[in-house]
């Protein structure tokens, strides 16, 4: 017997989710990054130097995954660690010019590609989607 998802809004936002996930997933495997080696250059590209803890809340992955992912990405010559001269349990991560470099490359191409993902949507529809995200997103 064939169960079936009782709430569809649930089931394509999964499936929606998924679709997006798999296209960026294959145009960051052109530059030879993974998905979260891509998220974790894209926060510090947005914003600068953080914690390892700051951008694994960013991106929601464990601090366990974290360390591998700041592991592949410093013998890439991508990011950088910086202890904290305040305080030693704290380190910080940066991106060397290298990083920078790739991120400056790689950045308008992937803005042009979740623009292309979501220009079906009209300016209000787009508005309503994010309005109703929230909202679904405040029960949880």
């Amino acid at each position: 017997m064939e169960r079936k998802c009782n709430n569809q809004a649930f089931l394509i936002l999964m499936q929606t989710s998924k679709a997006i996930h798999d296209r960026i997933k294959e145009e960051m495997a052109e530059k030879k990054l993974g998905i979260t080696e891509f998220s974790v250059l894209e926060v510090l590209y947005q914003k600068g130097k953080q914690t390892i803890q700051q951008v694994g809340n960013c991106i929601l992955i464990s601090s366990g995954s974290m360390t591998y992912v700041i592991d592949k990405l410093e013998q890439k010559g991508l990011l950088s660690r910086n202890a904290c001269p305040d305080d030693r349990r704290v380190i910080h991560v940066t991106l060397t010019d290298d990083g920078n470099e790739l991120m400056n490359e790689i950045m308008p191409k992937y803005h042009e590609l979740v623009e292309d993902m979501f220009d079906s949507l009209i300016s209000d529809e787009a508005e309503t989607l994010v309005h109703l995200l929230k909202k679904v997103r405040k029960k949880v």
